[in-house]
């Protein structure tokens, strides 16, 4: 397949506990967001379109923040995720304030993307390794039933400020998904990376064990899944106004019923994200770090 393939942003997220619009946070030399780190690797990764998806009410404030530094660089759409963008016969319950969820999210940008596609999270850093891996299978291996996940060795995920929770994966012989579970309250104490399971008890983890940071790989064939799927969500959990329809059970249910596989492929990157605003100085260090060793140019675009 020689098209090349498209990065689509999931930034309809207000980012509630951090307060305020933290994908246009600034963290690099020159007030780059994370996720103009995330577009330059996709385009040095060979990605040919990036596509954002975010909501009506803060389009104005996004599009400021990268207006005209992607021209000629790369091809930009947007799509709106809004509570009311619901399949043909549904209608938005009273009360309902909660965003429909990341796979809500990606079935926005159905009628934008007919090529293999990332799907990421704008607030997560997710290192310049993970996009040439992505890359790397939706050039040469994604298929109708062959997704793939970016997987992040868990002590590349920790957070300084303490504890985290991530999804642990555990794959096959042939690298391929077999489990997500999530795990709380990951830290490092002396040496060793622990959870708490549910009894309380600390439980050692190896450190390179494989964990999602939602860095999804997928064949276009992944929109009709997500429509039917999205309908049975909504027929069952439509007056629940806090539940979301997420993309790793939608992967998960693809797996079970033997639609789709979904390959971990594995990126010694380091991970940062911003959940807290004591997270910020953190990355800000860590961005000016790789700038100094050239990882980045100074000035982004």
């Amino acid at each position: 397949m020689n098209t090349k393939p498209t990065l689509l942003i999931l930034a309809a997220g207000m980012g509630s506990r951090y307060g305020g619009l933290k994908q246009v946070e600034p963290i690099g030399p020159n007030g780059e967001t994370i996720l103009e780190y995330s577009i330059f690797d996709a385009i040095r990764a060979g990605f040919g379109k990036v596509v954002f998806v975010i909501r009506k009410s803060f389009a104005d404030a996004f599009k400021k923040q990268f207006s005209g530094k992607l021209d000629g660089k790369i091809e930009v759409k947007y799509v709106y995720q809004e509570l009311d963008h619901l399949p043909d016969g549904y209608t938005l319950p009273e009360g309902r304030e909660k965003p429909w969820g990341t796979g809500h999210a990606i079935l926005m940008a159905k009628d934008l993307i007919h090529e293999p596609f990332a799907a990421i999270n704008a607030d997560d850093f997710y290192g310049r390794e993970s996009f040439r891996v992505a890359a790397d299978f939706l050039t040469s291996e994604v298929a109708a039933n062959n997704y793939s996940m970016v997987g992040y060795q868990v002590k590349n995920t920790l957070s300084e400020f303490g504890t985290v929770s991530r999804g642990i994966c555990k794959t096959d012989k042939n690298s391929n998904l077999v489990q997500i579970t999530e795990r709380h309250q990951i830290a490092r104490k002396n040496g060793q990376i622990t959870f708490t399971d549910d009894n309380d008890n600390k439980v050692v983890i190896d450190e390179n064990t494989l964990a999602s940071m939602n860095f999804w790989g997928f064949h276009p064939s992944l929109f009709q899944h997500l429509e039917s799927q999205f309908k049975q969500f909504l027929d069952k959990k439509m007056e629940t106004p806090k539940s979301e329809f997420y993309i790793p059970s939608v992967v998960f249910e693809l797996i079970r019923t033997g639609q789709a596989q979904a390959k971990v492929l594995d990126a010694d990157s380091q991970w940062f994200g911003v959940t807290y605003p004591e997270d910020k100085p953190f990355v800000v260090e860590q961005v000016k770090k790789l700038t100094a060793q050239s990882d980045y140019p100074k000035k982004l675009w």
